[in-house]
């Protein structure tokens, strides 16, 4: 088995990097962490490996509802990467997130006050922040080599992918995919508010899921015994950490500040509590499958 050292780095993000496996990528999730789009100088300690794990349980979980680009999570993962690390498909990107929305928060909170409609989608009228929408709405966004990704509506969407049959094939699957995820979150006390997928095109043409799916970096998830409309949720994502960082005076450009250790343990704590509750597994289950595969 090739060690991570000497394989071919294709490309690296704040959170991310991907290496050539042959035909195949390898991509490693790191416990680096960002907030407003700069990382701080010290990590979150297994959070890589929880963003790999619950991604996994989703792409298992899903599986009959779209193809998806994992192959393995042991065969072919170098020792060193092992339980952050995936072997997958490569894809042909499409250059639009596929961003699905139940409950009106963040950005699309700020958009229906001003304008009634998030993406071009029309809502009712008198919403309160985090209320639940009658019924998930599809709200694509730009991918952004730098800075912000941009909300767009269906129309841009489709002519940003260049074919009209496959961007409603792209909403489709994704509000499936997000009904699918917020009904067995739910059972577990968890209200998936909204998410972020991307998709490619594997080999053969197909329309696939990649990335990571379904993980608080890509979603929010609130926790349901606490909810209640009318204001903004807490989160088992980094807020946390984003709260801390905001309340440091920091002009929020690079370089971030260094994360006081307190708020480093209570970030990993709850990484790893979405991963619990979700899953209904151990955390440590997830270490001794990936790491006793050698």
């Amino acid at each position: 088995m090739a060690a991570i050292s000497d394989l071919n780095l294709v490309a690296s993000g704040k959170v991310r990097e991907i290496y050539e496996l042959g035909d195949e990528l390898l991509i490693v999730a790191s416990n680096r962490i960002s907030t407003y789009d700069a990382v701080h100088p010290n990590p979150i300690p297994d959070k890589g490996a929880v963003l790999t794990a619950i991604s996994t349980f989703w792409f298992e979980q899903t599986g009959d509802l779209v193809p998806n680009h994992l192959i393995s999570v042991t065969d072919g993962v170098p020792s060193g990467v092992r339980g952050r690390g995936m072997v997958v498909k490569r894809l042909k990107m499409l250059p639009v997130e596929a961003v699905v929305r139940g409950y009106i928060t963040g950005s699309g909170w700020k958009d229906y006050q001003k304008t009634g409609t998030v993406s071009g989608v029309e809502l009712p009228a008198g919403l309160r922040e985090s209320d639940q929408l009658p019924e998930p709405i599809f709200t694509p966004s730009t991918k952004a080599d730098l800075g912000h990704d941009e909300p767009i509506d269906f129309e841009r969407a489709a002519e940003l992918i260049g074919d009209r049959e496959l961007t409603e094939r792209l909403r489709a699957v994704s509000i499936a995919l997000y009904q699918h995820a917020a009904s067995h979150a739910r059972t577990r006390g968890i209200i998936l508010a909204d998410t972020k997928f991307e998709f490619g095109l594997d080999a053969d043409g197909t329309l696939t899921l990649g990335d990571e799916a379904l993980t608080p970096d890509s979603s929010r998830f609130w926790p349901a015994d606490s909810y209640e409309p009318g204001h903004g949720q807490p989160s088992f994502d980094k807020q946390i950490a984003r709260d801390w960082s905001a309340s440091t005076g920091w002009d929020k450009l690079p370089p971030a500040p260094e994360i006081p250790e307190e708020i480093v343990t209570r970030t990993r704590e709850r990484y790893i509590e979405a991963y619990e509750r979700l899953t209904d597994s151990s955390f440590a289950d997830w270490t001794e499958r990936t790491q006793a595969a050698d």
